[in-house]
């Protein structure tokens, strides 16, 4: 069994846009809207886009593996949804093009340690579970 529930795999596929949090060289959250993808082969979320090997984030990443990175939304009339994923991140130099034929070939790649969900499953309560193994 993934990281993932069949619900959470779902969500992550149909929705666009995350945003990613990484820790700067002066100990500070950073964060920036990316483009990303859930990579089924690795049980990873996959992040890459246009400049992503010459990015801060990509830096950060080098230096200081820990991240954090939500995905979410809000139906109509109001009920908010989303994914929270905590984890150990690498900076690869390959992959990025597997996303997107146009973006750069560098890539970010998380590997699960907490999840935290709202609104995805079918209870619609806030869940939470460290991921085993991580």
């Amino acid at each position: 069994m993934g990281s993932f529930s069949e619900a959470e795999i779902a969500y992550l596929k149909g929705q666009k846009l995350g945003r990613l949090a990484t820790i700067n060289d002066a100990g500070e959250p950073q964060i920036a809207p990316v483009g990303f993808r859930y990579n089924a082969a690795t049980d990873t979320i996959d992040i890459g886009g246009h400049g992503i090997g010459a990015s801060v984030k990509y830096r950060n990443v080098q230096r200081r593996p820990m991240v954090a990175f939500v995905v979410d939304d809000v139906l109509a009339p109001w009920q908010p949804r989303g994914i929270e994923i905590r984890g150990r991140a690498e900076a690869l130099t390959t992959g990025g093009k597997d996303i997107m034929d146009s973006f750069d070939d560098e890539l970010i790649r998380i590997h699960p340690t907490r999840i935290i969900g709202w609104g995805v499953e079918s209870d619609k309560r806030r869940n939470s579970r460290n991921v085993v193994g991580a």
